[in-house]
């Protein structure tokens, strides 16, 4: 019997996600510094560079059909976790200058069509 574990189909689906998101920061342009870094309670999906700032990129990824905006996925106890741990990269890389929080949102419409969406300083504007 094969019972399907909606915990685990989650856990790929953000997987997957994650590494399209990657790809397409990649084809953007952007160098990967850190994937999945870890602080305490929080998890920073992607750190990467966009030329001479430092970016912090949150990825949210699901279902057309069962999707909401990034905004509301990315609450604001969610953003203090992200912006705790950046400010603890930040110092362990002795980084001082120009930061961006993004969210990139990964949409999947079937197994092979999906849709990124980029939202360049997500948390601030």
């Amino acid at each position: 019997m094969n019972i399907k574990n909606p915990r685990n189909n989650h856990l790929i689906t953000g997987e997957k996600g994650e590494k399209l998101a990657v790809e397409y920061l990649l084809k953007k342009g952007y160098e990967i510094m850190e994937v999945n870094w870890r602080y305490s309670r929080a998890e920073i999906d992607i750190i990467a560079k966009d030329n001479s700032t430092l970016v912090f990129v949150e990825v949210k990824s699901g279902q057309e059909n069962v999707f909401t905006t990034p905004e509301i996925a990315v609450n604001e106890k969610k953003k203090m976790l992200i912006l705790d741990a950046a400010s603890q990269y930040m110092k362990s890389i002795n980084y001082e200058w120009e930061i961006r929080f993004d969210i990139v949102s990964v949409i999947f419409y079937n197994k092979n069509q999906y849709e990124i969406i980029h939202y360049e300083d997500a948390f601030f504007n």
